[in-house]
This record gives structure tokens, sequence and C-alpha cells, in this order.
């Protein structure tokens, strides 16, 4: 069995939780640049990872908590289809990535860091993203400040 490393995880495991969803407070609080919200949408909205893999790392969220997507309304997962398009055709312009990691995490035991409210995650890929610096010196580099990235994406986002 190989192991495999993600030592810049652990701010995100050992830092304290917060009580509430999130996925739901958040969207509510109206301080979209603080709460890293993106874009939003009439079932769905589109957030930036506080702990990203690499830069431009999103979150396409349903308004609508729930923890599986037999639970989401047929209406919920299209918007997440239509809303997962966009985010990569926005990255494209913003970032121009030679890939893209999509997916969701359904559960603990599949990875999910919030498993009470279902989330799907857009990774952009550059050859050379996973480097020496993660696999020797175990650590990410992100080469950018989030807030910076934000504000990159944001006009992007919403034209």
């Amino acid at each position: 069995m190989r192991t495999i490393w993600a030592p810049w995880r652990m701010e995100y495991i050992l830092s304290d939780k917060e009580k509430e969803c999130i996925f739901c407070v958040k969207p509510e609080e109206g301080r979209d640049r603080e709460n890293l919200i993106l874009h939003r949408g009439g079932r769905t909205f589109i957030i930036m990872n506080k702990y990203p893999y690499t830069n431009g790392h999103l979150m396409v969220v349903p308004y609508l908590h729930v923890s599986t997507l037999e639970d989401l309304p047929d209406e919920d997962i299209a918007d997440m289809g239509r809303m997962t398009k966009y985010a990569v055709e926005c990255l494209r312009k913003a970032f121009h990535p030679e890939g893209f990691n999509v997916g969701i995490n359904i559960g603990e035991a599949a990875g999910a860091g919030i498993e009470e409210h279902l989330h799907l995650h857009i990774v952009p890929r550059w050859a050379g993203d996973s480097n020496f610096m993660t696999v020797v010196g175990e650590v990410r580099v992100v080469p950018e400040h989030i807030l910076e990235t934000y504000d990159k994406l944001f006009p992007v986002f919403n034209p």
C-alpha cells in the first residue's frame, strides 16, 4: 500500500470547527468577499476553498442543506451541473489551467471534510503542480494570497 501525504491539510483538521454549517451560514451573512463567495445562482453558489489544493480551488454548493445526492432535488442537481460548467469556463479564462479535477466526496469515509452539506470540488491543475516541494518538503505551495485570487476571479465570474 502506498501512502499519500497531505500535511497542508493539518491546518484545517486541527482548526476549531464552526458549530453551524458554514455552507448555510456564509451565504446569509452578506460578506461575500470575506466568505470567499464568488458567484450566486438561484439554487447553488460558488465559493473558494479556504484550504485549497491549488490556486483557484472552488466548490459548488447547493443552498439546500443535504448530505447525499439522493436527497437533493433534480433541479438542484441540474443547477450544480450548470454552475460547475460555468466555474470551469471562468477558471479557464482567468488562470488557463491544463486540466481539472471535479468531484464530490460523499461521507467522511470518502474524504468529505464537511459531510453534512453536499458540495462539489473543482480543482484546476497544471503540469508539475504536485512537485518536489510537496513530495520531499511536505509543503504545498499556493503562490498567491487567497483574497488576491478572489479579486482576480470575482470580475470573471460576475462580468
